[in-house]
């Protein structure tokens, strides 16, 4: 039940979001806003090719804007994706539920993955973690605009790690 109000209360902010913009976005289907953010997906699961799905996904400008208030562009992003494969060989990010309003696309997804060596501050150890995520992404013109926003259970993936 947490889970869902939780979930919710994101889609009640991203159609508040979806509303307070000064021009009109299109409205995307189902179909659309899943071929938009597919590339986006794709590259959390590529490694060494997340560079060139990220250019692919994003328009010009576009942001990522995670859990601190620093945004990176197209580019860092694509970088940073291909270095978290170097220390979680296996990691993969899949999407459990998609939620469209307006422009925007509202995905709960999970992470998992085996780190090789420390990760995140906890000493290798062999263990694997799953995070649950919120991507709020805006899309324009079948591509990534603006800024997309994402939260990710990191405290979750220590604890695992450390085995508490």
């Amino acid at each position: 039940m947490k889970r869902c109000l939780a979930f919710r209360l994101c889609l009640s902010l991203a159609a508040s979001l979806a509303g307070s913009g000064a021009t009109t976005a299109q409205a995307l289907d189902m179909e659309q806003a899943r071929a938009a953010i597919a590339p986006f997906y794709q590259a959390l699961n590529a490694g060494s090719d997340a560079v060139a799905l990220i250019n692919a996904a994003a328009g010009p400008g576009w942001e990522s804007c995670g859990n601190t208030s620093r945004c990176s562009n197209a580019e860092q992003v694509g970088k940073a994706i291909a270095g978290f494969h170097q220390r979680v060989p296996d990691l993969k990010w899949e999407i459990h539920e998609i939620l469209v309003s307006g422009d925007r696309v509202i995905v709960r997804g999970e992470g998992s993955g085996t780190p090789a060596g420390e990760f995140l501050g906890v000493p290798h150890g062999g263990r694997g973690f799953r995070v649950l995520s919120i991507d709020i992404h805006t899309v324009r013109d079948g591509r990534l605009s603006g800024r997309t926003y994402h939260v990710e259970d990191w405290m979750g993936a220590t604890r695992q790690l450390s085995g508490r």
